[in-house]
């Protein structure tokens, strides 16, 4: 809770282009354990440089990104005033502050970051509950006793017009919305603000979530090559770097095989697998999508009629799928094809985030939509929490909505992958080589529809890397889905995991 307020005055929202200004407000608080720290809360405005004739001729404003960041207080800024006014003015340099600080968003694109402010990271999270139990409106917000505030500073980012962030008026938002322009706004916002706040010698690490995995890797690849700002870890929550991992397509089989361990979880999750354990049902489903599996889907036509019927049976029963349902697919069905078969009978579809959540799909007999149980019920309280703590607590005032995901980004533009998969993997290659010490640690959610965990195993086995580099990674797996902070007992466990990632020399 905020232990104390401070005056603050917010720039208006509409103003001339030249007269636009940083907004921040800043406030003190405590953590339960007792740790001091201040929030600054507010729009960092991004400039461009422009030149004339090879000239500088000023600095344009371009996008106003909002963003907040925790600082652990140092116990002199909190001394009583008389201790102060005896205090010597120290000599020589002033001491580096060698405390981590991790800066974190989360991915869509056009997600704000308030799922891993509001849910994970940040020092209050909202009261949502899990699936089963969740908490009704009007929801809650409470202290976060596992804070990573606790082990490092945090800065969380919200990509233009997410959140409160902003083009400038007058500006073009498209010019933002693509793989490169938003890479190299995130990198200049956070560049920004390691030079401002001295942090040039702290340890520094980036924490994304789902497309923030690929941004994160991209924006560590952008501040090493372009400000040499080497990063000292990248904690890589729900991952996608290779997006042919996960799209369904004519041609490309590989999806449909690195999806199948998650169908089997999610079946598990719902009772369809009786007794049998859930490590157990996966790694029969990874045995099986890494072998005959992926023989039969790439053998198309060339398949036996006794291989296609043994292939028909074999994933019925890790999936739980009816016979009829998979022979009519010719063994490829997509997610959503998946999340309105698997409970058809009960009348339910279940969730993509999270596929242990239930719901009723738009018409009994729907075969595809992209409706999401899930997100439906956890977008609410998430929605609440952040509206309600930004003014309430940090301080920040303002009339624009804050978008928690908003569909204002697209078209999202992949231009520089043209005629290739959109992928980052290479980029990922070069940093492990280029920074010996870059460590990355990495969140999966046996029930996550969106990014399935064996997907990103693909990715890491077909990294052209030394096997020094693969000893860098830790993996972390939980029984939960894409936001696997929903539930309580998995956020103690990856907050374990994390503040030790963040803590280690």
């Amino acid at each position: 809770m905020p232990e104390a307020s401070s005056p603050s005055s917010n720039a208006p929202e509409t103003t001339a282009a030249a007269a636009v200004t940083d907004d921040f407000v800043t406030r003190q608080h405590r953590t339960a354990s007792g740790l001091r720290y201040t929030s600054t809360t507010g729009r960092m405005v991004l400039r461009r440089e422009e030149d004339t004739d090879g000239k500088t001729v000023g600095f344009k404003p371009k996008a106003e990104i909002f963003m907040v960041s925790y600082t652990a207080d140092s116990a002199e800024s909190h001394a009583p005033s008389s201790n102060k006014s005896r205090a010597k003015t120290p000599s020589g340099p002033p001491a580096v502050n060698r405390r981590p600080v991790v800066f974190a968003f989360n991915g869509g694109p056009g997600s704000a970051s308030l799922w891993l402010h509001m849910g994970l990271i940040g020092p209050r999270i909202v009261d949502s509950g899990d699936v089963g139990n969740m908490t009704p409106a009007p929801y809650g917000i409470i202290d976060n006793p596992e804070s990573l505030l606790e082990h490092a500073d945090v800065v969380m980012i919200d990509p233009v017009n997410t959140g409160f962030s902003r083009v400038i008026e007058g500006g073009t938002a498209d010019e933002f919305h693509s793989f490169i322009a938003d890479r190299d706004l995130i990198a200049e916002a956070i560049r920004l603000w390691v030079t401002r706040n001295q942090r040039w010698l702290s340890p520094k690490y980036l924490v994304g979530e789902s497309y923030g995995t690929m941004r994160a890797v991209a924006v560590a690849r952008r501040l090493h090559e372009a400000h040499g700002m080497a990063v000292n870890g990248l904690g890589l929550i729900s991952t996608v770097l290779n997006m042919s991992t996960l799209e369904f397509a004519p041609g490309n089989d590989t999806p449909y095989a690195l999806h199948l361990p998650t169908y089997a979880a999610i079946a598990h999750h719902h009772g369809r697998h009786g007794n049998r354990p859930l490590d157990e049902i996966i790694r029969d489903a990874e045995d099986y999508a890494a072998g005959d599996y992926v023989v039969a889907l790439h053998l198309g036509s060339r398949l036996s009629k006794r291989k296609f019927d043994g292939t028909v049976k074999h994933l019925a029963e890790l999936t739980t799928l009816s016979e009829a349902f998979i022979r009519r697919t010719n063994l490829r069905w997509d997610y959503m094809e998946f999340a309105t078969e698997l409970l058809r009978e009960k009348g339910l579809m279940v969730g993509r985030i999270d596929g242990r959540f239930t719901g009723v799909p738009p018409r009994l007999q729907e075969s595809h939509t992209w409706e999401d149980p899930s997100l439906r019920a956890i977008t609410p309280p998430y929605a609440a929490a952040i509206n309600h703590y930004v003014r309430a607590e940090l301080g920040y005032e303002s009339d624009l909505p804050y978008e928690v995901l908003t569909g204002r980004v697209h078209p999202w533009s992949y231009e520089t992958f043209e005629g290739k998969p959109i992928d980052v993997t290479r980029d990922l290659e070069r940093l492990l080589i280029d920074i010996p010490d870059l460590r990355v640690h990495v969140d999966y959610g046996y029930h996550d529809g969106a990014t399935p965990h064996f997907a990103a195993e693909y990715v890491w086995a077909h990294l052209e890397v030394p096997a020094s580099a693969r000893a860098r990674f830790s993996h972390h797996y939980y029984a939960a889905g894409h936001m696997m902070y929903v539930n309580p007992e998995v956020r103690v466990a990856q907050l374990g995991a994390l503040s030790e990632f963040v803590t280690q020399p």
